[in-house]
């Protein structure tokens, strides 16, 4: 599980009651989990699955393949097929 929010008074104690229910470990500063990578700024948290990507790409050897568009309309309604 992973808690955030402005209150530090508040996140203490709900990890404090979560804590009589099961077993947890605080991570303090979070930097990755379960493929997502987060980056802090003044701006807000940033939610990234770029690493991800690129080690899934990489373990299937398509690292060096060349991007392409989309081949389908954005939005694009499918329907039936009339002949």
């Amino acid at each position: 599980m992973v808690v955030i929010g402005d209150d530090a008074e508040e996140i203490s104690k709900l990890q404090e009651q979560l804590t009589t229910k099961f077993e947890m470990k605080n991570l303090r500063g979070l930097k990755y989990f379960l493929g997502v990578e987060v980056t802090r700024s003044r701006q807000g948290i940033f939610l990234s699955q770029k690493k991800y990507v690129l080690d899934l790409l990489s373990e299937v050897g398509l690292l060096e393949c060349k991007p392409a568009d989309t081949p389908i309309i954005q939005n694009h309604k499918l329907g039936e097929f009339t002949d």
